[in-house]
């Protein structure tokens, strides 16, 4: 069994389309759009099988996004190097995005960094060093 994909409801769709395909070399699809629900959609597709859908439609609630709550909490992208990692943290930093954690070494060995997406879900940028 493996994991299809994660979805996420926006009211930002384009500007977090933007944000995955340039930032994390998504692959994004044609818009689905269901004008009977108030529906549209894109999947975006990263190196290996996982994708991500980011999902729009009218009558979902905006509630604020806490760091701590049920739920997906983050999601994170590997690089291959600490340089990588550093390179993508400072992009997004020149660029505008909430850096939410400063690169560091975590407990666990990972060389990480957290920006937080254009409606404030914590993604991670990932490196760790083979064993």
């Amino acid at each position: 069994m493996k994991l299809h994909h994660i979805a996420i409801w926006t009211y930002k769709l384009e500007e977090l389309r933007d944000f995955y395909t340039r930032y994390f070399n998504g692959k994004s699809n044609q818009k689905y759009v269901n004008s009977t629900k108030g529906f549209e959609s894109y999947f975006i597709a990263f190196d290996g099988e996982t994708s991500l859908e980011l999902m729009s439609r009218t009558d979902v609630q905006n509630l604020p996004i806490e760091e701590n709550r049920l739920g997906l909490t983050h999601m994170a992208f590997t690089f291959g190097s600490r340089e990588e990692v550093l390179r993508q943290t400072e992009r997004l930093r020149a660029d505008g995005y909430v850096i939410a954690g400063e690169p560091r070494t975590s407990g666990d060995g990972y060389f990480e960094s957290v920006v937080l997406d254009p409606d404030g879900n914590r993604i991670e940028c990932v490196f760790q060093k083979e064993a």
